[in-house]
């Protein structure tokens, strides 16, 4: 039980890690105060270019695969799936930040890749196609986490499996509240990099 805990809380740790605000500050910029003011991806994108955002994407899918995968190293698919929503946790809510964190999509994203590639995979082509045709990420981004569990029930895996990746996808859309007050009231920021 100690070291489940000890991988649990190491993922916790490794989700807290600044992947945006890093990248941003290389490029001169303060995700935190420019955009929408989130240190995601998507943020990265719209502040600093499309080169600094694909940054952010690989290393936020990084900290949820790393963490899943050394739960499900140590200690199998149940340790996975806590690892996993762990680094979730941790990117949203990170101590060092004073629990200011990001939105969770790419830590989630990647959790998934690891324990349900093909659910994943498809998510990913839904992703793409509505944030190009809207240019909403948040539209994008809490379709697929409705979608995600609904897709591991559909494929065939346990319902603790679906309950864990509810959770995990309710966590993610409601860390995404004020943007869907802004897409209500016609507010949202588009999905476009800087053009100069």
């Amino acid at each position: 039980m100690l070291g489940e805990a000890a991988v649990v809380v190491a993922a916790y740790l490794l989700g807290t890690y600044p992947t945006a605000t890093l990248v941003a500050a290389s490029r001169g910029r303060d995700v935190m105060a420019e955009g929408s003011g989130n240190p995601g991806a998507s943020n990265v994108y719209r502040i600093a270019g499309a080169r600094a955002g694909g940054i952010v994407l690989g290393g936020d899918l990084v900290k949820g695969a790393a963490a899943s995968l050394l739960g499900y190293g140590v200690g199998g698919l149940d340790l996975a799936l806590a690892a996993g929503s762990a680094a979730v946790v941790g990117h949203c809510f990170p101590a060092p930040r004073r629990f200011r964190g990001g939105k969770g999509v790419a830590t989630a994203a990647g959790m998934a890749i690891v324990l349900f590639p093909a659910v994943a995979a498809a998510l990913a082509v839904l992703w793409l196609l509505v944030a190009r045709l809207l240019n909403k990420a948040s539209i994008a981004s809490v379709l697929v986490l409705i979608a995600l569990p609904i897709g591991v029930a559909v494929t065939g895996h346990d319902l603790y499996e679906v309950g864990a990746v509810a959770a995990v996808s309710a966590l993610v859309i409601a860390r995404h509240s004020r943007n869907i007050a802004r897409l209500v009231r016609g507010e949202e920021i588009e999905l476009r990099a800087p053009t100069r």
